[in-house]
């Protein structure tokens, strides 16, 4: 039997270098998460799993993948669940951190456990208008 599935998001983005890679964007209901998603898709970017991933290690690597029932599909607060093109897997290689409160200045580097393996994280004001260029620029540094 499987473990549940992680109450977070994970969108990801392609690096000509690297292939594609995923981020899981976590935080309490109505936090922003998949409106977050909703601007990094629209930038680019591709949805792996709303509000739900199935989230794996394999050969020192973290990797997500969402739920065959929401498969596909995105939450568009006051519309409703919609198609969106999707990837079936991405590697994980941070994770996000939905917040209240704007985080410290110059944090140091801040790790979390995610399914036996550690993976880089970062907080973030999900509503901000620099989230989607905060997201982009932490990810072309990893």
């Amino acid at each position: 039997m499987s473990p549940p599935p992680t109450h977070a998001t994970t969108v990801a983005r392609w690096i000509p270098a690297t292939g594609w890679i995923g981020v899981l964007i976590s935080g309490p209901s109505g936090s922003g998460k998949s409106d977050l998603a909703l601007r990094l898709i629209g930038r680019g970017w591709r949805l792996v799993a709303d509000d739900y991933s199935h989230v794996f290690a394999s050969a020192g690597a973290l990797y997500a993948t969402a739920p065959v029932q929401i498969a596909g599909r995105i939450e568009v607060r006051g519309l409703g669940i919609v198609s969106a093109p999707h990837l079936g897997l991405a590697r994980l290689v941070l994770a996000v951190d939905c917040v209240d409160q704007p985080p410290e200045r110059l944090p140091g580097p801040d790790r979390i456990p995610v399914a036996g393996l550690d993976l880089p994280r970062l907080k973030v004001i999900a509503r901000h208008a620099s989230a989607v260029e905060f997201i982009t620029a932490a990810t072309a540094e990893l």
